[in-house]
């Protein structure tokens, strides 16, 4: 009885908001009618033949002016309209009306209303979308004194955004900073130099920790235990202050190079140390930690002043060792730097090989790996392929499998074809990227671009997928293209580059309406201007036409009900 109750109730609360929902209609059609019984009392016809003849009295002028006028309002609007849809991807019509006015109407949120159901969804998605939005440290980051500021006294122009530095200084303080740093002099204004906002500030700072360590200091540390005789030490070199110098202040790779064959001396020998004590306690694991993170570091960024510096094979060979020495370090990405030189190299068997192991389903995907995967199934057919015969005959093996490839890069990142194409202008690219977003695409571009040139036809074959990505948004084999690339994106790169977006927006409606509006009425203002007698015989017949209905359905009103409804109902 009680659920047949509850069952009763919950379709009579339906019933009734259903009837609410389209009351309104009702109330309309109420008013009217009232209005058209009380149109004698109010006198309705005659202040509409006294508007009439108002409006007959008024100039050419004044309908010039109102139509200029409405043209200039609505222009302002269409002005201010693409401005913000330019700046934030939104009308600002459209949002202040669903944010503001949709719940004053009885408007529902559609997230809130199915919160309920779909709780589980919701969170699966978010974490999806968490997870997608995620920036990631560029393994392939140039140097901010060689490359970036050389770039900036060239052109006048900052290449990296105020957000993508403060991630890097957060990076810095994760990866070379310890709790034990307070115990030793330098460490300890290294610690604050990674927090200086000020670039010379922190070369400053580092120049100091280094003319601590050149100071000889007296350490009693016995030679033998429970012996008087005391050995006079050096401290150790500071291996984070040769790092921040070789990134900021050479000017040059070769310069940053021996910043970094000093950083290393320094770096290795703070390792070994740390290695035989990390497990005496959690303060020497930490230690440990930093230390290995400094070491890797610096050897990797060796053998990026190799590659710079056009040494490729030793800095093939230093890739590989250091990957061997340190294999669960996944962290750098290391092996996207090493698929670049391979591929400067041409050493494509050795490029699959690495693919081989990276290119897991269980691994994190990114451009470096689907493009180049891509680029190995495009060689072996981009020479012979010709889209009119393939047309014709049909889709080989192996051609099927360079096309399936292309889709599968391109759909994981859409962005990367136009500057593969060269339909869009490179920039330098910034010290942090978002995955199958604007920015990873010219960090991959910027260094691969002349290995897809290399391959004959391979440029060819991407060309037919530059009208990718719009059948992609679903997401055949990955997850549907995260919204929030345009926001980080914005964030990461500089404000001269105009970012792609993806999926490309259209329009917003009330952009167009401005536009039309004031086009029209810009039109009917020249047009007034210019003909006036002529414009008012249109607008006669314009307004004559449009009452035309109305007229015939009050005629139809007037003939079904009697005219003096009116007396009758006061008499009543």
């Amino acid at each position: 009885m009680a659920e047949a109750a509850t069952g009763f109730l919950e379709q009579l609360k339906s019933c009734i908001v259903w009837s609410w929902t389209y009351l309104w209609t009702v109330w309309f059609f109420i008013v009217l009618f009232l209005v058209y019984i009380l149109r004698v009392p109010l006198k309705i016809n005659d202040n509409l033949s006294t508007v009439s003849m108002f409006l007959n009295t008024l100039t050419p002028k004044f309908y010039v002016a109102l139509t200029g006028t409405s043209s200039l309002i609505s222009g302002l609007i269409l002005i201010f309209e693409w401005w913000y849809f330019r700046k934030y991807g939104t009308s600002f019509i459209e949002q202040v009306s669903v944010s503001h006015l949709r719940p004053l109407l009885g408007g529902v949120d559609n997230n809130s209303s199915n919160n309920s159901n779909s709780s589980n969804g919701d969170s699966d998605s978010n974490r999806q979308s968490v997870s997608e939005c995620k920036v990631w440290r560029n393994p392939l980051n140039l140097f901010r004194g060689a490359e970036y500021n050389r770039y900036t006294w060239v052109t006048g122009r900052e290449p990296l955004t105020y957000y993508d530095m403060n991630l890097s200084a957060q990076d810095h303080q994760t990866f070379f900073t310890c709790d034990s740093d307070h115990l030793r002099p330098a460490d300890a204004i290294m610690q604050k130099a990674w927090r200086e906002r000020n670039p010379q500030a922190r070369i400053s700072a580092a120049h100091e920790a280094l003319e601590i360590n050149e100071i000889r200091s007296r350490v009693e540390v016995p030679l033998i235990a429970s012996s008087t005789i005391w050995e006079i030490k050096l401290l150790p070199k500071c291996a984070t202050a040769y790092i921040l110098l070789a990134e900021e202040e050479a000017t040059t790779i070769a310069e940053a190079e021996k910043l970094f064959k000093q950083a290393l001396k320094a770096g290795d020998g703070c390792y070994r140390r740390s290695q035989q004590l990390q497990h005496h306690g959690s303060q020497y694991e930490a230690q440990h930690r930093r230390d290995t993170n400094v070491l890797v570091y610096i050897k990797r960024r060796l053998a990026m002043c190799a590659r710079r510096l056009g040494r490729t094979r030793e800095a093939v060979k230093m890739m590989r060792d250091l990957m061997k020495e340190f294999p669960l370090l996944s962290m750098f990405n290391i092996h996207e730097n090493l698929l670049e030189a391979l591929l400067e190299l041409q050493a494509y068997a050795d490029v699959q090989a690495v693919l081989a192991k990276y290119d897991d389903i269980s691994l994190p995907k990114s451009a470096t790996i689907c493009y180049t995967a891509a680029l190995l199934k495009a060689r072996a057919v981009s020479d012979k392929f010709s889209p009119e015969a393939a047309s014709r005959r049909g889709l080989s093996t192996a051609e099927m499998n360079a096309v399936e490839a292309i889709h599968r890069a391109v759909e994981f990142n859409p962005h990367v074809p136009k500057y593969l194409l060269e339909m869009k202008s490179l920039i330098l690219p910034p010290e942090h990227i978002l995955k199958r977003g604007d920015s990873e695409a010219i960090a991959y571009a910027f260094f691969h671009l002349a290995h897809w040139k290399r391959v004959e036809g391979a440029l060819n074959l991407l060309h037919s997928f530059r009208m990718i990505p719009y059948p992609l948004e679903k997401g055949h084999l990955f997850y549907p293209y995260p919204i929030c690339t345009e926001t980080a994106d914005r964030e990461l790169l500089p404000s001269f580059h105009e970012v792609s977006v993806y999926p490309k927006k259209e329009l917003p409606f009330f952009i167009l309406f401005t536009a039309g509006l004031c086009s029209f009425t810009a039109m009917l203002a020249l047009l007034t201007h210019q003909f006036p007698e002529l414009m008012g015989v249109f607008a006669k017949a314009f307004l004559s036409t449009l009452f035309a209905p109305l007229n015939f359905v009050m005629e139809k009103v007037e003939s079904v009900l009697p005219s003096s409804l009116w007396h009758q109902l006061t008499r009543i």
